[in-house]
């Protein structure tokens, strides 16, 4: 089996062990689950005509006597490139628009509230190979690029928050970034949040294109709940989680794209990890594709380069950056967390969840309260002076 037909974790498990052992497995592995969560059949009939996985679960809550219940319905969309990488940049786009559009309509019919995209949905994942060209003629305006606009129409017809993560052209600043825009249920932009963190290792080394962001740890109030966006490689940094959550974010979406040769043993730990700390619920995304011909066998077009291009850790110069494993899943603050979609479909995963968990929870571990951040505060201030030197008791 390659690795880009293996389908998922969850799958492997229930084909190969007893339901009894399977149960004590899955609760190691994913804490006290979430719940299955019914969705309409039309939605069902509509994913599988259209070729993408549909998934929903639920998180619950403690039913308290003083506040009703704070349900909102979240969506996560995997996918894959549309057009090949050589296709003209405004028809992948428009490509991409198109199935993002029809996947939308599915998570309509199921009731979600607010959904994320993958990180750079618009394009292929590019910026490793170190050419500029066509690459940066995918960027767009935040505030007012064809994708934003797309985005805004689909967000007050459904009445949905919408977290589109693009290839910013900042024209103002002469700068490209890659950025989350929020569009508001009402059709407004509501802000935008820039990637953090910016990887340099492997064949990730995208500051050829775009630099550290410059917006913070900004949280944005919705109808439907406070929300934050944790782009890719911010993953990998607990501060960063942590500054969102202390800003005052309830769901932490964190659109992403990372392959499996790198990161799959991290992937389900990390934002699984964040919730659990924070006290939040995290939704984390990656895409799904591939460039390796061992996988030439499945209909959608492969994240392959023409030019080969070489990378920090010593491998030939090659062609595409490997699988794109797919498995976006939602975690919650008690240590739960949902199967992952699959490895290699497109997919939608929804999930309703009861915010009045995080503070059940914090109530609870009270993480925060017991955090001692003016000793941390006062640590970290003298680790970045120049002069700094650690606290080492030697005999």
């Amino acid at each position: 089996m390659s690795v880009c037909e293996f389908e998922s974790l969850e799958k492997s498990l229930e084909a190969h062990l007893p339901e009894a052992e399977l149960t004590e497995v899955k609760r190691i592995l994913f804490g006290q689950g979430a719940g299955k969560l019914d969705l309409p059949s039309g939605a069902v009939e509509a994913a599988c005509e259209r070729n993408f996985e549909l998934k929903g679960y639920r998180f619950d809550a403690v039913q308290e006597q003083l506040r009703p219940p704070r349900r909102t319905r979240v969506g996560l969309i995997q996918h894959h490139i549309v057009l090949p990488t050589d296709a003209p940049v405004l028809e992948q786009i428009n490509a991409m628009h198109s199935r993002i559009g029809e996947i939308i309509e599915v998570a309509a019919m199921c009731g979600v509230n607010i959904i994320c995209f993958q990180e750079t949905w618009t394009m292929p994942f590019a910026f490793c190979t170190r050419e500029k060209d066509p690459w940066t003629q995918f960027a767009e305006s935040a505030e007012d690029g064809n994708t934003t606009r797309f985005c805004q129409e689909l967000a007050k017809k459904h009445n949905m928050v919408i977290i589109s993560p693009i290839l910013e052209r900042d024209e103002l600043h002469s700068t490209l970034w890659n950025t989350a825009v929020v569009i508001s249920n009402s059709g407004n932009v509501l802000g935008k949040s820039r990637k953090n963190h910016i990887p340099r290792i492997g064949d990730f080394n995208e500051s050829t294109y775009y630099m550290e962001g410059n917006t913070g740890h900004t949280v944005f109030q919705t109808q439907f709940g406070r929300i934050a966006v944790n782009i890719c490689y911010g993953r990998h940094h607990p501060l960063n989680w942590f500054m969102y959550s202390l800003n005052g974010a309830e769901i932490i979406f964190n659109p992403s794209a990372t392959v499996g040769a790198l990161s799959e043993p991290m992937w389900p730990i990390e934002a699984r990890n964040a919730a659990i700390a924070n006290h939040c619920f995290t939704c984390a995304i990656n895409r799904v594709g591939t460039g390796l011909r061992d996988c030439a066998s499945f209909s959608f077009p492969q994240e392959h380069f023409k030019n080969e291009f070489t990378s920090g850790d010593g491998k030939k110069a090659h062609h595409d950056f490997g699988h794109f494993y797919g498995s976006s899943y939602v975690a919650a603050p008690d240590g739960s967390r949902t199967p992952g979609l699959s490895r290699t479909r497109d997919g939608l995963l929804v999930a309703e969840m009861d915010l009045n968990l995080n503070r059940q929870l914090s109530d609870k571990w009270s993480f925060k309260m017991t955090g001692r951040y003016a000793e941390y505060a006062e640590e970290l201030a003298n680790a970045v002076r120049h002069d700094f030197k650690p606290h080492v008791v030697k005999e």
